[in-house]
């Protein structure tokens, strides 16, 4: 039998990933791309999932433009609130976290410290785009991409990491 502080810690995390999901319901509005045509701008849900031990979950709405090479990624709670917003060009790699500003050496180090996973940058730009580019480790799934749905997985390295993206429609 569970005790009582397990089986409310247990109650505590269903409620806050159920909040997760129902709120994450909500499509941000695609944002349109300015003249430059250079400029990508993808907005939507995305959902990050490390099966290490405890397990990690990061749970966003977000807005990302540019290309591998520069760009911003901003990250909102399912609420609105934003949680960090991600820039990076060449040289430079900075995290502004309610006004805590971090540089890194790399957008991959970048992108690992905001959602706790390495994330495939250049690849995730081209699944994005509709583009299926193999990458040693990661599997992607794009046969639902017309419908704004993209979904990759990397076995390797462990531990098994799973990304889930839904684009505002």
């Amino acid at each position: 039998m569970p005790t009582l502080p397990r089986l409310r810690h247990v109650l505590a995390s269903s409620l806050v990933f159920a909040l997760f999901l129902i709120a994450g319901c909500a499509q941000l509005p695609r944002a349109e791309a300015p003249n430059d045509s250079k400029v990508q701008i993808w907005s939507g849900r995305i959902s990050l999932q490390v099966q290490s031990e405890p397990v990690q979950a990061f749970f966003a709405g977000f807005e990302l433009r540019g290309n591998p090479d520069q760009g911003e990624l901003a990250l909102n709670s399912p609420l609105g609130t934003s949680l960090a917003v991600l820039r990076w060009s060449p040289g430079e790699a900075v995290l502004d976290s309610g006004g805590q500003v971090q540089r890194f050496d790399s957008v991959d180090a970048l992108i690992e410290k905001a959602t706790g996973a390495a994330v495939p940058l250049p690849a995730l730009f081209d699944w994005l785009a509709g583009k299926n580019t193999a990458l040693a480790g990661w599997s992607a799934d794009l046969t639902q991409h017309a419908g704004g749905r993209i979904s990759a997985s990397r076995t390797a390295p462990q531990p098994r990491t799973d990304l889930r993206i839904v684009l505002a429609q």
